[in-house]
């Protein structure tokens, strides 16, 4: 008499295959998307094959990626910053205005301009905390308010719509070679923003996927009630991502700042969409809880080449803003789709 001997398998400890792995990933859609933009416009367009380009896509890609990392991290924790855009020119004019108009060392502006710029990202998380209203109308006021800031201030201080030049002010030299310094690799000039960017991917990637902090994060944007649940300082987590996007702000504000030696006070408005597109390209979803740092690097990076290759293609570049609602579309869909792989497991 034999016996059978039956095998049952749990499903819990199922190994998931290398390519459900990888799909499960946020990142995965946006790094399709850079290799198949990489090569239509290596194909299209032959001044995008010129090494020496490199350097001006990296530029460009910076400009947005340095502000595109740290808006991925806000909406992975759950909030958005509309006022991401303008905070940069806010934080640009207020270096400019106090140095001029008070005869400081650049530096001087240089520093009080971080401190408002912290101030505004913690002001963003402060009333977002006290009202309980949604992070969109919260930014959207700071939006409104920082824009006429802008504007009303620089009439004031200057008398027109730009800051005043700097460049004969002690402190600028050492602060444009700072922010706004650039060096050669090969025939390739990068700028420091460049470097800034690559910094603040990897600072933002350990940040979020090997830290105690990063697992707040994502618990704050996945679920509040339940991360509060369970210990998680939900609101000093949202507060901190908030001054986060203010650093970058200041960051690229510096940039433009001595990069141009003034800063108009109307500029900024709608980059923050770009940034928030940047992210979404990367993996973030709209409803939080999901995304990933490098992602939003790499949508910067699309970014940066679909400016420049449509360009250099000889393309309408009227079109361009209707690429970028294409892709952002396309990437929600493809985030959805990724974000229920890696729920599946």
């Amino acid at each position: 008499m034999s016996t059978a001997t039956s095998t049952t398998t749990d499903d819990r400890v199922v190994t998931r295959s290398w390519l459900a792995q990888t799909l499960g990933r946020p990142e995965v859609g946006a790094l399709i998307g850079a290799v198949a933009i990489a090569v239509l416009f290596l194909a299209a367009a032959p001044a995008f094959r010129n090494v020496t380009n490199i350097g001006t896509i990296l530029y460009g890609s910076s400009t947005i990626g340095i502000m595109a990392v740290a808006v991925a991290l806000l909406m992975i924790g759950g909030e958005f910053d509309l006022s991401a855009g303008v905070a940069v020119t806010t934080s640009g004019l207020a270096a400019a205005h106090v140095s001029w108009y008070f005869g400081l060392n650049v530096w001087t502006g240089v520093f009080v301009a971080l401190l408002v710029s912290l101030l505004i990202g913690a002001f963003n998380g402060w009333l977002l905390y006290k009202t309980g209203m949604p992070s969109f109308l919260v930014t959207l006021g700071t939006f409104f308010i920082l824009q006429g800031v802008n504007l009303a201030v620089t009439r004031i201080v200057t008398g027109g719509v730009s800051s005043n030049s700097l460049n004969d002010m002690d402190g600028f030299n050492s602060a444009q070679a700072v922010f706004a310094s650039t060096f050669d690799i090969g025939s390739v000039r990068i700028n420091i923003t460049v470097i800034y960017w690559v910094i603040l991917t990897i600072i933002g990637s350990v940040l979020l996927l090997r830290t105690r902090y990063g697992n707040w994060i994502f618990a704050a944007g996945g679920d509040a009630a339940a991360a509060r649940a369970v210990g998680v300082p939900v609101v000093a987590t949202k507060i901190a991502l908030f001054m986060g996007v203010g650093f970058c702000a200041w960051l690229l504000g510096m940039h433009l700042l001595f990069n141009f030696n003034n800063v108009q006070s109307g500029q900024g408005v709608g980059n923050e969409f770009i940034y928030i597109i940047a992210a979404v390209i990367g993996g973030c979803l709209l409803t939080g809880g999901f995304g990933s740092v490098v992602g939003a690097t790499v949508g910067a990076l699309i970014f940066g080449m679909t400016q420049l290759g449509i360009s250099y293609a000889g393309w309408d570049v009227d079109w361009f803003k209707t690429f970028l609602g294409a892709m952002l579309i396309l990437a929600t869909l493809v985030n959805l789709y990724v974000k229920r792989k890696a729920d599946a497991g």
